[in-house]
Parts: C-alpha cells; sequence; structure tokens
C-alpha cells in the first residue's frame, strides 16, 4: 500500500505497451514510457521506504501517478493521433459507450 506516494525519478529505456483504462474505455494505444520508476511513500504503518519497480509493475505504478497529477494515458499521443481519436473520445464524453461496469458522465 503506498501512502502519500511521490515519483522521485524514472530511468532505464522508453519502451512501448498498449495501454488502456477504464477511464476511457475501448481505446487503447501504444505508450512509451521508462522501464524503472523509484517511489517514495509511507506504509499502513506510516514507515517511510523508497522503492524502485521495474517493467510491467513500473508501468502501472506510473499509469496510476498520473491519475494523480490529473493526467490520462491519451496525454501522451501525439497530436494527429488524438484528432483521430476525437470522435471516439467525444462519444465517451457524451456518455454514448456501452460498458461492463458502472460509469458516470457530466450532465
Amino acid at each position: 500500500m503506498f501512502i502519500n506516494a511521490h515519483v522521485i525519478g524514472v530511468d532505464g529505456e522508453e519502451w512501448a505497451y498498449n495501454e488502456g483504462c477504464l477511464s476511457i474505455p475501448k481505446i487503447r494505444e501504444d505508450i512509451l514510457r521508462c522501464e524503472e520508476v523509484t517511489v517514495e511513500y509511507v506504509d499502513e504503518n506510516f514507515e517511510p521506504h523508497v522503492s524502485t519497480f521495474h517493467g510491467i509493475s513500473g508501468r502501472i505504478i506510473q499509469h496510476e501517478y498520473d491519475h494523480i497529477e490529473g493526467k490520462l494515458f491519451i496525454d501522451y499521443l501525439k497530436p494527429l493521433k488524438r484528432k483521430l481519436l476525437k470522435s471516439k473520445l467525444d462519444d465517451i464524453t457524451k456518455g454514448r459507450i456501452s460498458v461492463d461496469y458502472k460509469m458516470s458522465f457530466p450532465r
């Protein structure tokens, strides 16, 4: 469990992985991220830790940390690619999508 987590560094080669997100259903794109991330945090006993995560674990932590920072995986896409996805993103924003989990949309 990470409490008050802060990414203090990313390192290694960037590698592409086809990411998706429950917040943006039915859209997946290759996203480049560094192969490792170092995180400073406290655990459930408020003991401080600094840990480095590699590979898919590091990628997941970077993806989830981006949410804390107000960033989504589509923010890493080049402008042309985002433009090509615009109609799909608009449909998601307007709630015109069917998923197997509960989603709420602004009115």
